[in-house]
């Protein structure tokens, strides 16, 4: 399928691994040119360079901080006019919130709620005046079903997720989508890092977690992250303008609700 993206321009964040690189490289496969940004130039600036190699498109890797004003501003300069928004970040840290005071709750805020709302706002008017935009904003499963452990996560995302909602509406006519991937279990470090969290404080191995994932999980396996990463370049394409508003949950079918 032709998805109609050829010559677009988008902007990734957390590019450099998981499912941000997944995005990009799915992207870039179908004609994207990109602007990509992660924490660490080694990575970030890799990435850049495998993706230029495998797919023949321009790549431009701004690394940074993506919370901070100065490295908004260095994407947004090299790229005023996206098409294509992809904003994400790596979740706060589980644990207990009696353990969490305003500096925790800010940096999660921060991080998975306004920092994202702050790139919208920056790109959304030159897609208006386009006619064409899509933004898609990576959050996580725990938006649908909330996890105690995570509840920086579920309380920041969940605050995005309110204001998208009417942002998505509002802008809809002007031929602009705003959606949101949830992802569950995928082969990322992230999920490396809370079930060895989870094994820490149960004393178990990480593989006892692993294997009690895997079995729960109707799929009895992880995601890929390229299947998300082509459910996001969907999401971006010209077949997916009557699309939006949208929470969008790749579990493999953990989530055990009807709707």
């Amino acid at each position: 399928m032709d998805l109609q993206i050829v010559g677009r321009r988008a902007i990734v964040c957390a590019a450099s691994k998981g499912l941000g690189r997944a995005c990009a490289e799915a992207l870039a496969a179908e004609g994207v040119e990109l602007v990509i940004n992660a924490r660490s130039e080694a990575p970030l600036q890799e990435t850049a360079e495998t993706i230029r190699s495998k797919y023949g498109v321009p790549v431009t890797a701004i690394a940074g901080d993506i919370t901070a004003d100065s490295t908004r501003q260095a994407i947004l300069a090299v790229c005023p006019d996206a098409d294509i928004l992809v904003t994400n970040a790596g979740g706060p840290p589980p644990g207990d919130f009696r353990d969490w005071g305003r500096e925790e709750w800010n940096k999660a805020l921060d991080a998975n709620m306004l920092t994202p709302i702050f790139l919208i706002k920056e790109v959304i008017d030159g897609m208006i005046a386009r006619k064409f935009g899509r933004i898609i904003n990576i959050t996580s499963g725990a938006v649908k079903a909330p996890i105690a452990v995570l509840g920086l996560s579920n309380g920041a995302r969940s605050g995005l997720t309110g204001f998208l909602a009417g942002l998505a509406r509002d802008v809809a006519q002007h031929g602009v989508t705003v959606n949101n991937l949830l992802p569950g279990p995928f082969e990322t470090d992230r999920l490396t890092v809370t079930m060895a969290g989870a094994a820490k404080r149960q004393g178990v191995a990480v593989e006892t977690i692993r294997n009690q994932r895997l079995a729960a999980n109707p799929s009895r396996r992880f995601g890929k992250p390229e299947e998300f990463g082509a459910f996001c370049a969907f999401l971006a394409s010209g077949h997916a303008g009557f699309l939006t508003g949208q929470n969008i949950l790749l579990d493999g079918g953990a989530y055990p609700g009807t709707f």
